[in-house]
């Protein structure tokens, strides 16, 4: 529930930052997506993300409409401590929340109709199988002993080069430059990032599947890496324009947020902060290169803040990650498995 409050606060968060005349479009979007993505879950979304392999691509569909998902008892291969049902209604809102961060690269030129045929495609076509192949027990990246553990590649790095391409099909919007980029509300902004960093706590250590040490740890990671990020933005956007900006602020908190979700639960949080450093400097400079520099219009910059900073997270997982934190985690080159 937690993540559910992730969806509507990505809303304020994308409303606050463009132009005032696109606030009620961004909503629909957000809202739309939030009940249609729910319903291709329970439909087939979440049999081919976790059923039974048949293909090397995706899972069968033996759980449409979720049939043969207990109610009263655990989904053992996956989350054994609770209910299956909550188990997919926990995997939902990943589902949901993915594809809508979307919306902040293809923001104010795709039209409704072609938004709804995209993020349904785009589920389809890239979330589904990307999870199936990562989180799946038959997965052939899982196979292979690639670890995720909320969201990093599944999430963020998909979300994120999925931006980058979206943004490079549509090109520019017309007038593009400082002009068309001024936020029309920082509080409303502000108030949404807020409610982000609340709700990610949902995000990673949820994906514990239990509360205890694990969660305890992640919870802690999560906010570490934000702050550290946060304080990265402020920085550099400070030595670069010669002001503080509560806008590099609120886009370092996400970056650190979704740059630490994949290895939140497998590393020390002492390496969460190192972690939110290379995070913080890796997306910012992202930014720079992407929009400055390549004069790509991805408008909310979800290619850096989520993709470059998911890729950081994930490749820190074969660095720093521990078994001494998580027993059901791995091993990273630092405690001696170079192979990682």
């Amino acid at each position: 529930s937690l993540v559910l409050l992730m969806i509507p606060s990505l809303g304020l968060f994308e409303a606050g930052l463009l132009r005032k005349k696109n606030t009620v479009s961004i909503f629909m979007q957000i809202f739309f997506g939030m009940a249609l993505l729910s319903v291709m879950w329970f439909i087939f979304g979440f049999s081919l993300s976790f059923g039974p392999d048949t293909s090397g691509l995706a899972g069968n569909l033996d759980w449409t409409f979720l049939k043969g998902i207990p109610w009263n008892a655990a989904l053992t291969q996956y989350a054994p401590s609770i209910p299956g049902v909550l188990f997919v209604k926990f995997e939902m809102m990943f589902a949901v929340i993915t594809p809508l961060l979307l919306t902040g690269a293809i923001a104010e030129r795709m039209k409704f109709s072609a938004f709804v045929l995209f993020i349904a495609a785009w589920s389809l076509l890239i979330y589904y199988p990307l999870v199936h192949w990562i989180w799946g027990v038959d997965g052939w990246l899982n196979k292979l002993g690639v670890k995720d553990f909320a969201g990093g590649i599944v999430i963020h790095t998909s979300a994120g080069m999925g931006a980058l391409a979206a943004a490079l099909v549509l090109g520019r919007r017309k007038d593009f430059g400082p002009s068309i980029m001024v936020p029309h509300s920082i509080p409303l902004a502000v108030l949404g990032s807020s409610l982000l960093w609340l709700g990610w706590f949902g995000f990673n250590a949820g994906s514990a599947l239990a509360s205890g040490g694990v969660a305890g740890n992640t919870v802690i990671n999560t906010h570490m890496a934000s702050a550290v990020s946060a304080l990265i933005w402020v920085g550099l956007s400070w030595m670069r324009t010669g002001k503080p900006s509560v806008i590099a602020a609120i886009n370092g908190a996400i970056a650190g947020l979704a740059g630490i979700t994949p290895a939140s639960g497998y590393v020390s949080v002492e390496h969460a902060f190192a972690i939110g450093i290379a995070i913080g400097i890796a997306s910012y400079l992202g930014v720079l290169f992407l929009k400055d520099r390549l004069k790509i219009d991805d408008a909310l910059d979800v290619s850096s803040v989520h993709g470059i900073a998911g890729i950081i997270g994930a490749i820190s997982i074969g660095i720093f990650a521990s078994t001494a934190i998580n027993p059901t985690g791995v091993n990273g080159l630092l405690y001696g498995n170079a192979h990682q």
